[in-house]
């Protein structure tokens, strides 16, 4: 079986606290990502998506120069370099989300993405699983 050591990507980009919303989308632009993880050091102590820009930041009237701890999600649900692909989809289904911040205690080490599953043969229908379970309709009103 798989780990997610196996799959992950290692070079992640990353913000501090230091940055605001503007500073994190535009580096979502440049990067090409739709979540950026937000640390304190090498601490792992927030995600930032573009969903929580448009969310929490925008329809909320929040301008760009807010502080991304202001609208950045802190009870994050992470995984281990260690932990087996299945158990690792199975928490992306449970939590309806599509990336995983890998970590090693506190320690940002890299991030796994729902993408990351498809790509591979041996846990193409783990990706399927949790797309299925991540895509449901839920409490946000989308059929």
């Amino acid at each position: 079986m798989e780990i997610i050591r196996d799959i992950m990507t290692d070079d992640v980009e990353c913000c501090t606290l230091l940055d605001n919303v503007f500073e994190v989308a535009t580096k979502m632009k440049e990067w090409n990502v739709g979540a950026i993880p937000i640390v304190d050091g090498e601490k792992l102590v927030g995600m930032i998506t573009d969903r929580d820009i448009v969310v929490r930041g925008v329809a909320e009237k929040h301008p760009g120069s807010t502080k991304v701890e202001d609208i950045m999600s802190e009870q994050l649900v992470t995984v281990t370099p260690d932990m087996n692909t299945r158990e690792a989809a199975q928490l992306m289904a449970e939590n309806q989300v599509r990336r995983l911040p890998v970590v090693e205690g506190d320690r940002l080490v890299g991030i796994v993405a729902l993408g990351d599953f498809a790509v591979r043969d041996l846990t193409d229908d783990q990706a399927k699983k949790a797309l299925s379970e991540i895509s449901e309709p839920g409490f946000n009103g989308l059929q």
